[in-house]
């Protein structure tokens, strides 16, 4: 289903470049010959090619030998036989209405990062308020929830027998002074120990009269967040009766995502607002960063704190801040958003070649780093000076796709002096006997090859048993020196991804492994050659999201095995090993 997804996506992709291509650039009038196209172009004559695969190229209607798509004509927009730069008319950049923007160095750059949060009580500056004696609230003097109260307030009046037999122990003692006086220490020491003002202790020792009630008084100021009790209620010595919080002090709770963790520390200035005080900025310093993500959010608290003596800021109010990251000392390169073509982890700009006969444009794939406002940090691919194309970009690339040039979904294009290396040849170090045991190893790997075009994953995993099994069959001994040290190099990397394939039964892990395999024989075999059949290096350019992949067949014709009956006959012959082996 995900590649049909794929598929369909890209089909929907080529169609729209095609469409804005062929409107921009096809001048029947003005056409020319393509310098690189294939054998049998003449000048003046209409060439079709494939939306999906550009570099099939005829010169009558038809269907694509790869994918079955109807072809369609195109023009040649470029005369360049460079195949990263397309050469436009004056006219067709009219049309596309192309901008440039010449990019530069700038100073020390900076990231803004946009956060979310709330204002919440500091919680250094919560208390709760307790009885401190046990027995039957008779009074309340604080009674509502957000009603602010000073240090030494009274709050509640209890009344405790456990507090009456206290005071009658204290008069007892008293009595007996003369004969323990450590009794009266330990009276007092008791009514001390339940908060009993002095004055009340003195109070009852001079009266010989006992308080029933005791007066609850606050131990710390603030405002009220939720009362526990009501008249009539019965407490326990140590029950909270109030929860206090200070908020002449609050602290701003912000979400921060963790890929822009990296650029924000502790002592960064944030600057934030609310809703509920339009046209107010509030600015703070973050003083603490949690060290544990959040697994649901994926997103780690920041922690500012703010003065509120003036009661403007309220606990669990939405705020909205901005912290301006440096991103590193010294010059930055940035390029606009509007000139970014996305393909992936590397992206794709067009440069304006300066000093050109005919405007061009060349492709360009660039690293970028951090969005920054309306630019992103340039990491690699530009220099300061280049002209970058802003506006009209996607129809350069839609007109480069249909050339057959380096585009976002031609990116397989060989560029003069950028080749892969060939493969060393160890023909004339391998004895027959070798080449005979590679081509028995082949056979192993055609199963392997014909279980995936059926897409019978049990199967696969049998033929890649086999393939191992059939790896400890070829004898390093027979080779020497260099080429001894390619095979061994060779056969461990094979055995790795042939066993990886016999211990799964998930048909995708089997057909990438399969791609890492067939690279490796294909290398293989073209080193050393085999002894008597006759193989075919086979390739479909839309495996693994269009990046391509290489196999081995004993026959031309294709059967993909990287799609199997999904897209069975997408693919092209690619190479002959015949010649490497009739050579031998």
């Amino acid at each position: 289903m995900k590649n049909i997804r794929i598929i369909f996506a890209t089909i929907i992709a080529a169609a729209l470049g095609l469409g804005v291509g062929y409107l921009l650039f096809y001048h029947p009038a003005e056409q020319h010959a393509h310098n690189g196209a294939e054998a049998g172009e003449r000048p003046g004559e209409t060439i079709y090619t494939c939306s999906m695969h550009p570099q099939i190229r005829q010169n009558e209607p038809g269907l694509c030998p790869i994918c079955e798509m109807e072809l369609v004509p195109v023009a040649e927009a470029s005369s360049s036989n460079d195949p990263l730069t397309l050469e436009m008319t004056l006219e067709a950049i009219r049309l596309a209405n192309v901008q440039t923007t010449t990019i530069g160095q700038t100073g020390q750059a900076t990231k803004t990062i946009t956060l979310n949060g709330k204002i919440s009580a500091d919680e250094r500056r919560v208390a709760s308020q307790v009885a401190h004696v046990p027995g039957r609230i008779e009074k309340l003097f604080a009674t509502f929830t957000g009603e602010r109260i000073q240090p030494g307030q009274r709050l509640a009046e209890i009344y405790s027998p456990e507090l009456v037999t206290a005071q009658r122990e204290l008069l007892e003692a008293l009595r007996f002074q003369d004969v323990n006086p450590r009794l009266i220490d330990a009276a007092r020491e008791k009514l001390r120990r339940w908060k009993v003002p002095p004055q009340m202790i003195e109070e009852v020792e001079k009266t010989g009269q006992v308080k029933e009630n005791a007066t609850v008084y606050a131990d710390a100021g603030g405002v009220i967040r939720k009362r526990m009790v009501s008249v009539g209620d019965y407490v326990k010595e140590g029950e909270a009766l109030f929860a206090l919080a200070d908020l002449d002090r609050l602290w701003v709770l912000f979400d921060a995502y963790e890929e822009d963790l990296a650029h924000i520390k502790t002592a960064d200035i944030v600057e934030f607002s609310t809703p509920v005080l339009p046209g107010r900025q509030f600015t703070t310093r973050i003083t603490y960063i949690d060290p544990v993500i959040d697994p649901a959010s994926r997103t780690a608290a920041l922690r500012a704190e703010i003065s509120n003596t003036a009661d403007l800021l309220k606990p669990e109010m939405f705020v909205r801040g901005v912290i301006k990251a440096a991103e590193s000392k010294g010059q930055q390169l940035l390029v606009p958003r509007s000139a970014v073509l996305w393909t992936g982890p590397r992206s794709v700009v067009y440069v304006k070649v300066p000093n050109a006969n005919v405007p061009a444009f060349e492709y360009r794939e660039v690293a970028l780093g951090d969005a920054l406002g309306d630019s992103y940090l340039v990491r690699e691919g530009l220099a300061p000076g280049e002209e970058v194309v802003t506006n009209g970009a996607f129809a350069i690339d839609a007109a480069a796709q249909l050339n057959n040039q380096a585009s976002m979904m031609n990116r397989q294009v060989v560029v003069k002096g950028m080749a892969p290396p060939p493969a060393p040849d160890f023909r004339a170090a391998a004895p027959a006997a070798f080449r005979q045991q590679l081509e028995n190893l082949s056979i192993e790997y055609l199963k392997l090859k014909d279980a995936l075009v059926a897409s019978d994953t049990p199967a696969a995993a049998r033929a890649g048993a086999g393939f191992v099994k059939g790896l400890g069959q070829v004898g390093m001994e027979l080779l020497q020196g260099q080429a001894r040290h390619f095979w061994m190099d060779q056969l461990n990397a094979m055995r790795t991804h042939a066993g990886k394939i016999s211990q799964t039964a998930n048909i995708e892990e089997q057909r990438k492994q399969f791609d890492f395999l067939s690279g490796l024989l294909i290398e293989t075999i073209r080193a050393f050659g085999v002894e008597g059949a006759q193989l075919y290096v086979q390739h479909c350019p839309m495996a693994f999201d269009d990046r391509g992949a290489d196999w081995i067949s004993d026959e031309r014709q294709i059967l993909n095995p990287y799609f199997g009956d999904k897209m069975l006959k997408c693919g092209v012959v690619k190479d002959s090993l015949f010649a490497l082996k009739k050579e031998l």
